[in-house]
């Protein structure tokens, strides 16, 4: 997949740029709904003979548009993005930079610039997808503003027994530690990535040594407590239990949130290496105990609870 860069005003000529048929939209965490976005503008591209491509921007619109500065956690962040993206067969990722300059300009000439300028013969977009200044342009609005240059298929709203799909659900769910009602609405199980870095070496002592994460972007944290995990170093597949939290049994000062990982049954030394940890299931909520032997005895509990969900599936 090509990853293209592009801020406002962009230099790229038209007849530079392959035909493409493409899905616009922000798409954090990629979730079903997205998919058939994707999978529309995938099987259109192949049925007209066109490269595929998805339009998306960085960062969120909220933290430009804001009246305080603002910092966004994702549940997909760029880089990850990027790489469901091309697992799902995209041929071509347009990245755009969302800065005060984009978000002032016209509905017409966004469309000018980011649908025709780029040559895009057909978008696909949510019914709901709103585009120019102060989003004034919409579904409503984008064949006015095609010239003739671009067809256009609209998606409805992609639902599941709660309601519509959408990233604001999914972060609604991972902020209260629903991370299995979260993965029905996503293509991947929700999931982080990070780099072992030294901990306090604790949890060796009491027999539970846990790989501590260093997040390597800006990921959505889950609800702080204990979870039934994936992990996924290189090509091998482990299964183990994660903490988020702040360890309020021997740290009362923390103040950010650290993710303590346990693999079951394994002794390797995993220093300076990445793991991806997928969240499969919230077990309970961070606890503070009165001693090593109570913190030892609830693990002790945590895991055998984990390991029997784990079999599960």
């Amino acid at each position: 997949m090509k990853v293209v860069e592009l801020t406002y005003p962009h230099q790229f000529k038209k007849i530079e740029l392959d035909e493409t048929v493409a899905a616009i939209g922000f798409f954090d965490g990629i979730h079903k709904g997205h998919q058939k976005l994707i999978d529309t503008a995938i099987n259109k591209s192949k049925e007209q003979g066109r490269k595929s491509a998805v339009i998306t921007f960085y960062p969120h619109p909220s933290v430009v548009l804001d009246r305080e500065p603002k910092h966004v956690n994702y549940i997909t962040p760029l880089k990850e993005k990027e790489r469901l993206l091309r697992d799902m067969g995209v041929d071509i990722l347009y990245v755009v930079t969302f800065n005060q300059e984009l978000s002032k300009v016209s509905p017409e000439d966004f469309i000018d610039h980011f649908i025709i300028g780029l040559n895009v013969k057909h978008v696909i977009a949510g019914f709901d997808f709103s585009y120019g200044h102060k989003g004034n342009g919409s579904m409503d609005t984008i064949l006015i503003h095609s010239k003739g240059e671009f067809n256009v298929t609209s998606i409805d709203k992609v639902k599941d027994d709660n309601g519509k799909i959408s990233s604001t659900l999914i972060r609604k769910y991972l902020n209260e530690g629903k991370v299995d009602e979260a993965n029905q609405l996503l293509v991947k199980s929700p999931f982080i990535r990070g780099v072992v870095i030294d901990g306090d070496k604790r949890g060796r002592s009491i027999g539970y040594p846990t790989a501590n994460l260093k997040l390597t972007e800006d990921f959505l944290l889950p609800k702080v407590g204990v979870y039934a995990v994936t992990i996924k170093h290189k090509e091998e597949q482990l299964l183990g239990m994660a903490n988020v939290g702040y360890k309020p049994t021997f740290n009362e000062k923390a103040t950010k949130p650290s993710i303590e990982v346990h693999i079951f049954d394994y002794n390797n030394n995993l220093y300076g290496e990445e793991l991806l940890v997928e969240w499969k299931l919230y077990i309970r909520g961070e606890q503070k105990f009165n001693g090593i032997e109570e913190l030892v005895g609830q693990i002790q509990k945590d895991e055998q609870n984990i390991r029997a969900y784990l079999e599960t599936i």
